[in-house]
């Protein structure tokens, strides 16, 4: 997988925690920059820690799928796609709740529920030629920053761009996936 797919899976991967963080910040009484990147920290952290994790059950499984180990990443990068799209495309109304206090508990456990994805692609990058530690670095760092972002845009935007930033993730997903499987297809055909 080259750098710029890598780029736009960690981009994609950090859309949900993106969109998460919009709800968060549209919950929070006027949330300061440095609150927005401690939050931004933590989402971005667990989100690089997921896929080294599910990379690493990958690992022991590819010596038993290597003869379709694409399809197995083109699956599970459509599947997350898509339920990245169906969410959304649904009417959840956490971004309207009255504003609430942050507890570090309640954003992690936000962090890693949004991160549960990150482990899933985690065990598809095991089954391509892909720089784990790389991938899981630039998912980190896209996460940290977009998740800033979208705590200090959260009260301005609330609902509406978080919602439209699950639909444009899940697509990249599946286009990222689409790009493995016609990668390793026109390798073996050609």
């Amino acid at each position: 997988m080259n750098f710029p797919a890598l780029l736009l899976l960690a981009l994609a991967m950090s859309t949900d925690a993106f969109a998460a963080a919009i709800g968060k910040g549209a919950a929070m009484q006027k949330p300061r920059f440095l609150q927005a990147l401690r939050i931004g920290l933590l989402f971005g952290v667990i989100e690089a820690i997921t896929p080294l994790i599910g990379w690493f059950a990958g690992s022991v499984a590819t010596k038993w799928v290597s003869e379709w180990d694409h399809w197995i990443a083109f699956t599970l990068l459509l599947v997350l796609g898509a339920r990245m799209i169906r969410e959304g495309l649904s009417e959840d109304d956490e971004a309207d709740a009255a504003p609430q206090k942050q507890s570090v508990v309640m954003l992690a456990l936000t962090a890693v529920a949004t991160s549960i994805d990150a482990m899933a692609v985690g065990v598809g990058l095991a089954f391509i030629d892909v720089n784990i530690l790389e991938a899981a670095l630039l998912i980190g760092l896209a996460t940290t920053t977009m998740v800033t972002i979208g705590v200090m845009v959260g009260r301005v935007l609330g609902h509406l761009i978080g919602k439209r930033a699950e639909i444009i993730g899940g697509v990249v997903l599946i286009g990222v996936g689409a790009a493995i499987l016609y990668e390793h297809l026109s390798r073996a055909g050609g």
